[in-house]
């Protein structure tokens, strides 16, 4: 390159700046990651969080609690618990019960993608897996109405059972039902929110039907 051999830095000039890349304090909770937890830890805080969610929906209020950590382990023990205790129900002794248990874990699945799409459609602002948390977390009133119908079908099946059970149903209908709208609600538009609440109305009360309607063998 012509002329940058006639190009000279004085000595008194001093250089200044450094070449080293500055690196900021880090805290130890900055340098923790999951993967070097125990995994017992790693167990631990997952079923505190579902065991809270939980609490959430026996307590229903407008929160964003199932919202903001969403997750599908808890509506997932719900689902398969629900199903297995509704299976043994047909009025054949041949069958074993496997048609039943696919047909709960179908209904209740698919039931809440359809919700989750319909409230998507009509412009809802949460995402696809945070609805399917909040409905999927919403059945466990439902999942204790069918473990008390079990317990009072142990004790017989005339009319007072029947009667107990409606009442335990009825209520755990509606519970199940104000608490996901009251996690849904204000995601929705509200000159729509009926158009989101008559599927889940549905959903919850065809599960409702299934726990009602169920007799063992």
């Amino acid at each position: 390159f012509a002329g940058l051999a006639d190009v000279s830095i004085s000595e008194d000039i001093p250089v200044e700046g450094e070449i080293t890349v500055p690196v900021g304090s880090h805290s130890p909770d900055e340098d923790f990651s999951t993967l070097d937890e125990p995994v017992r830890d790693t167990i631990m805080r997952d079923l505190k969080a579902v065991g809270k969610k939980f609490v959430h929906v026996m307590y229903p209020k407008k929160s964003s609690a199932l919202l903001r950590d969403w997750d599908l382990w808890g509506p997932l023990v719900l689902c398969v618990s629900l199903a297995l205790m509704l299976q043994g129900g047909s009025a054949d002794s041949k069958e074993d019960g496997g048609p039943q248990f696919a047909e709960v874990f179908v209904i209740i699945w698919f039931g809440a993608v359809v919700i989750t799409l319909n409230s998507k459609l009509l412009g809802g602002t949460i995402s696809f897996f945070q609805s399917l948390c909040v409905l999927g977390y919403c059945v466990l009133p439902l999942t204790v109405a069918m473990l008390v119908c079990r317990l009072v079908l142990l004790a017989g099946s005339g009319t007072v059972s029947f009667i107990i059970r409606l009442i335990v149903v009825v209520a755990m209908f509606g519970w199940s039902t104000l608490a996901s709208t009251a996690f849904l609600a204000d995601s929705q538009p509200p000159n729509r929110k009926a158009l989101v609440v008559y599927p889940i109305f549905l959903f919850y009360f065809v599960i409702s039907w299934m726990i009602l309607t169920f007799t063992p063998q």
